[in-house]
């Protein structure tokens, strides 16, 4: 009798682990194909959080500068980056309980392949939901000011801190136990979200409360990519807002170097 050789126990070559990345992130573009409803909301969702914040708290909610729309829309940009990973842990989640990924462990892929592989969908499809973000924020006003290579450099922090988080979404999805949990997680995305310097400065807030939102890795990208578009940002001379684009850099390196190794031990251990 054949036994099947284990997923953890193969060994594949690191084109051949790209390759099987590829094929699974090809399956996601067809899932999106059979469900344009579903992506167009995705992409659309921020640009309907920048008009509630622009139109309806605008004249309430001020930043620094006089232009609104220069001071929100980095913030909205990190924002954007935490939103969706509801999507990616429940369908991570959704295929383990299907039995979905017993049949890509039955097959030679290599382990690191499958979660890779939702990875980069999901990346390339922060980058689509990026863009249509931007334009909207071109379109409202909003404008970078210090030169194409800072903007890109903005851009790329943003896609690094969404690469990080993906793999946090990835490893709930994987080890929770059930759709109730990856929903009682995703009530998590907002209060993460407004619990940093986002929208509030932190000099305002109570002290402990105020030192958790500095921390929080979304406000150094937020106060580095508002430095890097030359947009308004709070000025408070304190370390973190100080070391901003090192923070900015240092916490989506942290992060994914916790749970990619924790995204694919989980998905090892799966039914084992």
């Amino acid at each position: 009798m054949t036994t099947r050789t284990p997923d953890h126990a193969r060994v594949r070559p690191s084109e051949s682990v790209l390759g099987d990345a590829w094929t699974i992130t090809r399956r996601q573009f067809w899932h999106w194909r059979a469900q344009p409803g579903a992506f167009a909301v995705g992409l659309l969702f921020p640009v309907l959080v920048t008009l509630m914040f622009g139109a309806l708290f605008g004249g309430a909610i001020a930043g620094p500068g006089a232009d609104y729309y220069s001071f929100l829309m980095p913030g909205i940009f990190v924002m954007a980056m935490l939103f969706g990973l509801e999507t990616t842990m429940t369908g991570v989640n959704t295929d383990a309980s299907r039995g979905v990924t017993d049949r890509f462990r039955s097959l030679p892929i290599h382990p690191a392949a499958v979660v890779l592989g939702r990875c980069l969908a999901d990346m390339i499809y922060s980058v689509l939901g990026l863009l249509v973000l931007m334009s909207t924020g071109l379109a409202l006003g909003w404008r970078w000011q210090d030169g194409a290579a800072a903007a890109l450099t903005a851009v790329g922090l943003l896609l690094a801190l969404r690469f990080a988080l993906l793999w946090v979404g990835i490893f709930v999805g994987l080890v929770a136990p059930g759709p109730e949990t990856v929903a009682a997680v995703q009530i998590l995305v907002w209060p993460v979200s407004m619990l940093s310097n986002i929208f509030v400065d932190p000099a305002t807030m109570p002290g402990w409360l105020g030192a958790v939102a500095s921390w929080n890795p979304l406000s150094a990208t937020a106060t580095a990519t508002r430095e890097l578009f030359g947009n308004p940002t709070w000025t408070a001379a304190t370390w973190v807002n100080e070391h901003a684009l090192p923070l900015a850099i240092g916490w989506p390196v942290l992060i994914t170097a916790v749970f990619v190794p924790l995204a694919v031990r989980a998905y090892r251990g799966l039914g084992g």
